[in-house]
């Protein structure tokens, strides 16, 4: 049986800390409207992780992925027993729609990232990169692992800039970090640099 990094697993959001948001505060969100993710998000999740699983096999983070319609954008939830990954299904059909799998992707990683830097920090990135920065680093090796198209690429990183997280650092450094995970995992540093931005 596979193991996937994203468990379904439902979880209490009694003393949850959120880790990362992307949007809105998360006053409105309401974990009792907390749904099992669709189809497609899970085939990206089982993409994620076999695009990450050699850094962390055996033992990678167990995430519930789950979806609900009062989250912000996306969000990542830590609780003392377990963590969750939360999306507005809105918020991906939007991003799908104009940017496709690849972007989706990015901003699971990015979330995902956030648990998987916690028990595996990466030697390969800077110790003064903050936590957004080495979640970035973590999307751009999940994008290389993945073997996107150029045009897809270009269309996560844009995704990637357009929803930034609530306490962001600036592109220029969120765009060296995401280029720097997609290097260190084998892509083509050209290829990321000749990627257009929309």
């Amino acid at each position: 049986m596979t193991k996937f990094l994203c468990a379904l697993l439902l979880i209490s959001s009694a003393s949850a800390e959120v880790i990362c948001a992307l949007g809105p505060a998360t006053a409105a969100y309401d974990p009792k409207s907390d749904q099992r993710p669709s189809a497609d998000v899970m085939q990206l999740a089982k993409r994620l992780n076999t695009a990450l699983s050699f850094t962390c096999s055996p033992k990678c983070p167990q995430i519930a992925i789950l979806r609900n319609t009062t989250a912000p954008n996306a969000m990542l939830l830590v609780t003392p027993d377990q963590a969750k990954l939360v999306y507005a299904p809105q918020f991906f059909a939007t991003v799908y729609d104009k940017y496709g799998d690849a972007a989706i992707l990015a901003i699971i990683t990015h979330e995902y990232a956030h648990a998987l830097d916690e028990v595996y920090p990466a030697a390969w990135m800077s110790k003064t990169w903050s936590a957004e920065l080495r979640a970035d680093g973590w999307a751009g090796c999940a994008l290389a692992k993945s073997n996107f198209s150029s045009n897809s690429l270009a269309e996560a990183l844009t995704a990637v800039s357009k929803y930034p997280p609530l306490s962001h650092p600036a592109w220029t450094s969120r765009s060296a970090a995401l280029r720097l995970g997609y290097v260190h995992c084998g892509g083509d540093g050209a290829k990321f640099d000749q990627a257009p931005r929309q």
